[in-house]
């Protein structure tokens, strides 16, 4: 599994991670992932599934990078607090690799939620920050509210589909060295399905064709797509383990720059 520095902090995590919202699939597909070095692990108090998270790491912490966010509903200052410390006892862990604010709420003074967070990292309760869903506009405030620590990452929906991140906000976060987290990198499956399947069938024969050429699946060409540019990670879901594996084979090659600007014109 390639690995790609978090922001500008020297930490390396894999490009490939795991994202468990809506997930089913029990500790197995996660410790099949960590095992296959997709060892970034997303999940969130809004999930419902950190405790599966903490039972899939137990024994084995120091080899996962956590993720979680604290919900968009809790983010007055002792709300924050209040969130991160029930996240630790459901993960039951020490200290939260990397703590989210999972939407931005308009209606609660980012100072005083980005202060909490600062907070949450004096105390060791907390390594590093990031935020989820924000805008340029929105991320560029919350930078302003900080005074100690960086925001390293924002994550946000982007997949050959959805590539409105692009004209804005990605540019954004390379120039000032923010990684983006891209959550459903496969479209809710849609780019893992044949063409027949597809709402837009001559999009999907191009991506197959791809495959072709690189005998890949045309689920890892999506994602090694994602990950092309070196700031960006992708956590894709499966309750599976042998979709986790084939998603884990999406890292490790590339494809040619010929390759990725036919799908930036098919996927334009």
């Amino acid at each position: 599994m390639e690995q790609r520095q978090l922001g500008n902090t020297g930490t390396l995590i894999p490009e490939i991670g795991v994202g468990v919202w809506r997930y089913g699939g029990g500790v197995e597909p996660l410790r099949a992932a960590i095992e296959l070095g997709a060892s970034l692990i997303d999940t969130a108090e809004a999930y419902g599934t950190e405790k599966v998270t903490g039972e899939a790491i137990k024994g084995i912490r120091d080899g996962v990078f956590v993720a979680t966010k604290v919900s968009g509903s809790h983010l007055h200052h002792d709300e924050v607090l209040k969130a991160a410390e029930a996240s630790l006892r459901r993960l039951d862990i020490s200290q939260i690799d990397l703590y989210q604010i999972h939407w931005p709420n308009s209606l609660v003074p980012i100072q005083e939620t980005m202060r909490a967070m600062e907070t949450l990292v004096d105390r060791g309760l907390v390594k590093y920050i990031g935020v989820s869903n924000f805008s340029t506009a929105e991320l560029r405030a919350a930078q302003a509210a900080m005074s100690k620590h960086p925001i390293v990452s924002n994550q946000v929906l982007y997949n050959l589909n959805r590539r409105q991140i692009e004209v804005d906000l990605l540019p954004y976060c390379q120039e000032n060295q923010v990684t983006i987290i891209a959550y459903t990198p496969l479209d809710s499956g849609h780019l893992a399905k044949a063409s027949s399947a597809s709402s837009n069938p001559e999009r999907m024969k191009v991506l197959e064709m791809v495959a072709e050429q690189t005998k890949k699946s045309v689920a890892q060409v999506a994602l090694n797509w994602c990950t092309s540019r070196p700031d960006i990670i992708a956590i894709p879901k499966s309750d599976k383990s042998a979709r986790v594996a084939e998603n884990c084979g999406a890292s490790g090659w590339r494809i040619s720059p010929a390759q990725k600007e036919l799908l930036n014109r098919t996927f334009s």
